[in-house]
């Protein structure tokens, strides 16, 4: 059996279920290339489950995850994995190859940055549109500009997810990420992400002090967001009470209330 087990976003993030299935697991894997989780102590973790918990890397699961799979056939297997276990695709796909190998699996849900950093926002989930994840600048995409101009014409809410590399612990800030953005306007054209868009970010969602700015590029792109993780929203047309919160929890200017629909 495979138990795929969600993290959450932060060191006390794995819930008590999700303890409890670790600690009666034959065998404990995790990965933590799809996400950063500040401060995760991975030998404490190991001494509350009661096992010792084997990292695996990339390639150990989207290549070649023969040990994890092999292991599920005769024993009860557990993955840990950052965040909510089936928001990544890399996750979906495992889950896939268990159960055609015959592999019973089971999914135990941890807080997903998705669901997170639009209530840290003040930000109504419904109304966000497709998401997509900006890139380290030596992997260049115009997905996530082109995923913000079909939500701002459909006047959703855009989440864009900043790049990380574990193994070289480079993670994307959230400057960064309105540079590059910035970058692909100059070539798009579409006036989406300007210096005078509105937009919000979030830094360690989920943490006891995260932080939530929100303003116009201009003012944001130079503002020290502190440590990583972080991501970006660029928000569509807005609910009152949605350009309330901004302005409350994320210190917007008046003009936020000229985006409500």
């Amino acid at each position: 059996m495979l138990i795929f087990i969600g993290l959450g976003l932060q060191e006390k993030g794995l819930t008590l279920e999700g303890l409890e299935e670790a600690q009666n697991a034959d065998r404990t894997y995790a990965e933590l290339y799809t996400s950063l989780i500040p401060d995760l102590d991975l030998d404490a973790l190991s001494e509350k489950i009661g096992k010792k918990i084997k990292v695996l890397e990339r390639e150990d699961v989207e290549e070649h995850p023969d040990e994890i799979l092999e292991t599920a056939k005769s024993e009860k297997v557990a993955f840990l994995v950052p965040g909510d276990p089936m928001v990544a695709t890399t996750h979906v796909d495992l889950r896939l190859r268990a159960e055609k190998a015959g592999i019973e699996t089971r999914i135990i849900h941890g807080a997903s940055i998705e669901i997170a950093a639009p209530g840290l926002a003040g930000l109504q989930s419904y109304k966000f549109g497709r998401s997509a994840t900006i890139p380290l600048p030596e992997k260049p995409s115009e997905t996530p500009y082109e995923v913000l101009v079909q939500n701002q014409e459909d006047g959703l809410h855009t989440l864009l997810l900043l790049d990380i590399e574990a193994p070289e612990e480079r993670y994307l800030t959230a400057s960064e990420a309105m540079e590059i953005m910035l970058d692909l306007e100059s070539k798009g054209g579409k006036n989406v992400f300007t210096q005078e868009t509105l937009v919000a970010v979030i830094a360690r969602a989920g943490s006891e002090k995260p932080t939530v700015k929100a303003g116009k590029v201009g003012d944001l792109i130079d503002f020290d967001f502190g440590s990583p993780p972080h991501v970006l929203i660029v928000p569509g047309k807005l609910h009152f009470l949605e350009a309330e919160a901004l302005q409350v929890f994320g210190g917007a200017p008046e003009e936020v209330e000229g985006y409500v629909e």
